[in-house]
């Protein structure tokens, strides 16, 4: 049932795959703008930090410096009033500083220059709250309250004149540490920006340099994409991360064009060698449809039976050619004396047809897979069981097998051409042998997946000699595996 116009849209068919997620629209931003807002961001906050800091450093240091003074300055006063010689005016050194002392009513009984007789520098009650709070101590505090100054910082401590108690008051403004400050801040405030423009001019340009190596393996990328392969991307100079990446890209691709390659070549080899036995089974067809009386069913069945089956080998040896390395699996150990009797049992029916004994002897082990190990001892043995004059031999050694026949033999300048796909030396090995022609090929590629290889030579009886051999038990590092499945 369809949605109704303007109804949300029909759920999609029964196995279909996912919906592919909407492009955004408009152009996303750059690696490249992405790292350099975050570290001029990064940056700008410090700064910004950093200035804060600085200005509740430069205050609170510049404010400590004049608890100094009006400390130093009461301390000063108060041991001229204990000693009753009180000087007129009371001394002073700071710009704006302010010295007096104060009877118990708030009354000037002495004063600084820079402070007039008649007005004290606080009032009487903040004065006996603050001498209170005091005690035998010296009490220092910011205050709004003084006569003289919109903001100061002031000192108050307790004396005896003439046996009467009073206070020594001392203060200097701040608006010199206000200033200061100010000046700070404006300063910080013209820097800071500066700064920030200035970091993320140069994160950038060293961002560009930093990345031009990703540009180039982006380019190069795009060009082996648009070429549809095999390329391989450009590996930076310096040996970092970047170079870790084309290289692991490279090997990448290395495999995806063998892969290809091999994808090619079963394509090739099937069309090129399974049109001879379509023909044939073709031809039987059509002769058996016109001429039906003529054609008994079981000359039919007598005639494709043996096309059949030698399209079923060689589809099953392509298929087999096609896996190979298309993924690793891990290797275990694998015992080589029962994959050679497992492969001498399955070519017993070959042998036996041409009288051909094959005996096994020996006992060892490798690193392999026994699928494949076995799938390889599985052709060099029925190789020379159908070539063989009279015996096979198989003699089974740790990582390594051989397999003697006493046949016609290769000679040596055609060793490893017959390792190529569907190649036939002689009429002792056309098709009716039993062959596909991928015997070799395929024992030698699996064997090569595994680590190993298999090597041509003469036999002692004058045949043919191929010998495997594998990585031994010891040499247990990781390398790509097979996959293969019986046949």
């Amino acid at each position: 049932m369809s949605a109704a116009p303007g109804g949300p849209p029909a759920r999609a068919r029964a196995g279909a795959g996912p919906a592919r997620p909407s492009r955004r629209a408009g152009p996303a931003m750059s690696l490249r703008d992405r790292l350099t807002l975050l570290a001029t961001g990064v940056v700008a906050v410090a700064l910004v930090v950093g200035a804060l800091a600085l200005s509740a450093v430069l205050g609170a240091g510049r404010v400590a410096a004049l608890d100094e003074v009006v400390r130093a300055r009461a301390a000063t006063v108060a041991a001229l009033v204990g000693d009753d010689r009180v000087p007129d005016p009371l001394p002073v050194a700071e710009p704006g500083e302010v010295a007096q002392v104060l009877d118990a009513d708030g009354g000037v009984l002495a004063s600084s220059a820079t402070a007039s007789r008649t007005l004290p520098v606080l009032d009487a009650g903040t004065v006996a709250a603050w001498r209170a709070e005091a005690g035998d101590d010296v009490l220092v505090r910011t205050t709004d309250r003084s006569a003289y100054d919109a903001q100061a910082r002031v000192a108050v401590q307790a004396v005896v004149l003439d046996g009467a108690p009073a206070t020594v008051v001392t203060s200097v403004p701040l608006d010199e540490v206000r200033g200061v400050l100010d000046a700070t801040r404006l300063a910080l405030l013209l820097v800071v920006p500066v700064l920030t423009l200035g970091v993320a001019l140069l994160v950038r340009t060293l961002l560009g340099r930093a990345l031009a190596p990703v540009e180039d393996l982006r380019a190069a990328a795009d060009r082996v994409a648009l070429a549809g392969g095999p390329g391989s991307l450009p590996v930076p100079a310096a040996d970092d991360e970047l170079a870790a990446l084309a290289r692991t890209l490279n090997a990448m691709l290395d495999r995806l064009e063998a892969s290809a390659a091999r994808q090619r070549t079963f394509v090739g080899d099937a069309a090129h060698e399974l049109r001879s036995p379509v023909a044939a089974v073709r031809a039987a067809v059509e002769v058996a449809r016109a001429h039906p009386d003529a054609y008994p069913v079981d000359d039919l069945v007598a005639d494709l039976a043996p096309e059949v089956e030698r399209m079923q080998a060689l589809v099953d040896d392509l298929l087999v050619l096609a896996r190979v390395g298309a993924a690793p699996v891990p290797r275990v150990r694998v015992d080589l004396g029962a994959a050679a009797q497992e492969a001498a049992g399955s070519a017993a029916p070959v042998a036996a047809a041409r009288g051909v004994r094959v005996d096994v002897r020996g006992a060892g082990a490798a690193l392999g897979t026994d699928d494949a190990v076995r799938r390889v001892l599985r052709n060099l043995v029925a190789n020379a069981a159908r070539h063989a004059a009279m015996a096979v031999e198989v003699t089974v050694t740790d990582a390594r097998v051989s397999v003697d026949d006493d046949g016609p033999g290769i000679p040596a300048a055609d060793r490893e051409r017959v390792f190529e796909r569907f190649v036939r030396l002689d009429d002792a090995r056309e098709r009716d042998a039993g062959g596909t022609g991928l015997g070799l090929a395929i024992a030698r590629e699996v064997a090569r997946e595994l680590g190993g290889d298999v090597v041509l030579g003469e036999a002692p009886a004058g045949g043919l000699r191929a010998v495997v051999t594998l990585p031994a038990l010891r040499a247990q590092a990781p390398r790509a595996g097979v996959h293969v499945g019986d046949g």
